[in-house]
């Protein structure tokens, strides 16, 4: 088979929708297009239906009960409602929230937000893997603590915090426990019940799903947790969420939640076994490269890399044949390294030096071996210019 160009190592950033998942959302188009809100007529019904079975199909993916699920627009809507949700709701037990220095910007901007409200926000430092402190989690837990957000699997990194003891820690001291799962769903097995985790937020296009469908699991025995509200206008899903459902996009989440379950343990060796290849090769022939993110706890499918003496916009823009994404990231006029690495402890220079590699399932042995070539290619390249620059050559 003849190689395609460009190629697709971007997957952290979006996946491609998976066929099954085009082919079950197709008929909530244009046949069954009805409003899962009207309870009047069959056109409803079989729209509600359609949601109910996809609930079932999310839950299942969980290990969770089907009516804990709430239907968002994606990861980002979900975060905003877990953390203010708890936040507001709770502001009359306390106002003091824990999270982590590496979280994705949809939970560390919330938590921003609600500083400037009169909140109090405790920001974890991680280690140089991407790893909390544990003890420092457990110092940091005080009488008016209402939230812990620590997000399961790094976006950036790939690095995984060990969810299970935090939720048995945030259950044991009566405090609610909130995990963006976002990288996590899909890839890893997942079990709300015994990792004792309260809320948890997923997305549809990180796991060959469609973009605009996410969903927020909240638990809801013994007790349900209250939420305030963030979207009013209705009252729907069970007053956490208005909102006309979408619903070809939650049947495609549902089925895309249902694969996922299905070649979990088929495409993480698999993706694994690819993920290894790529960093071997460069690094077998290139000197001044660094994985970062945690050796052992970190995700199969991904690595991030920095290449010494290489800014990662310039690698960017000679990978043209090869779809990555850069360490750093453009904010107004400036140019800042990424803020997870930098609490990461990596030095500047060298952050601005990073590139994330993150794999799919549609990608090949021989893909992988013509990004080897060509980072390897790019990255002598970028060298010998430099080298040049500074009057050495």
């Amino acid at each position: 088979m003849s190689l395609r160009l460009p190629i697709y190592l971007d997957h952290n950033a979006t996946t491609p929708v998976d066929e099954q998942v085009f082919e079950a959302m197709r008929p909530y188009f244009c046949q069954t297009f009805g409003n899962a809100a009207s309870r009047g007529h069959s056109f409803g019904w079989a729209a509600e239906a359609a949601v109910d079975k996809a609930r079932q199909q999310c839950a299942a993916v969980l290990n969770a009960n089907p009516n804990a699920i709430v239907w968002t627009s994606g990861s980002t809507e979900a975060n905003n409602l877990a953390i203010k949700g708890v936040a507001y709701a709770h502001r009359d037990q306390g106002r003091h929230i824990i999270t982590q220095a590496t979280e994705h910007k949809a939970v560390i901007d919330p938590c921003k937000r609600l500083e400037k409200e009169g909140f109090s926000v405790t920001v974890l430092n991680v280690d140089r893997r991407g790893r909390i402190n544990f003890d420092e989690l457990v110092a940091s837990i005080r009488p008016d603590t209402v939230l812990v957000s620590i997000m399961w699997a790094n976006n950036e990194i790939g690095t995984i915090q060990p969810i299970r003891r935090i939720g048995e820690l945030c259950r044991s001291k009566g405090v609610l426990f909130h995990t963006d799962a976002t990288q996590a769903v899909g890839k890893l097995p997942v079990d709300v019940q015994a990792d004792c985790i309260d809320l948890l937020s997923f997305s549809g296009h990180k796991l060959y799903g469609p973009k605009g469908a996410g969903g927020l699991f909240v638990r809801h025995k013994p007790e349900k947790i209250e939420l305030s509200c963030q979207l009013d206008g209705g009252g729907h899903e069970r007053g956490y969420r208005s909102g006309t459902l979408n619903v070809p996009g939650i049947v495609g989440l549902g089925k895309a939640c249902e694969v996922a379950q299905q070649r979990m343990a088929f495409d993480t060796p698999r993706l694994k076994m690819l993920r290894d290849r790529l960093e071997r090769g460069i690094r077998d022939r290139v000197q001044g490269v660094h994985v970062n993110g945690d050796p052992e706890c970190r995700l199969a499918h991904m690595t991030n890399l920095m290449f010494e003496g290489v800014p990662g916009d310039s690698m960017l823009m000679a990978l043209e044949d090869i779809a990555v994404s850069s360490g750093s990231a453009c904010t107004s006029a400036s140019l800042e390294p990424s803020y997870v690495l930098r609490a990461c402890g990596v030095d500047r220079d060298l952050a601005f030096s990073s590139l994330r590699f993150s794999l799919g399932r549609s990608n090949t042995e021989e893909e992988i071996d013509f990004a080897i070539g060509k980072t390897v290619e790019c990255i002598d390249n970028l060298r010998a210019l430099a080298e040049m620059r500074r009057g050495v050559i």
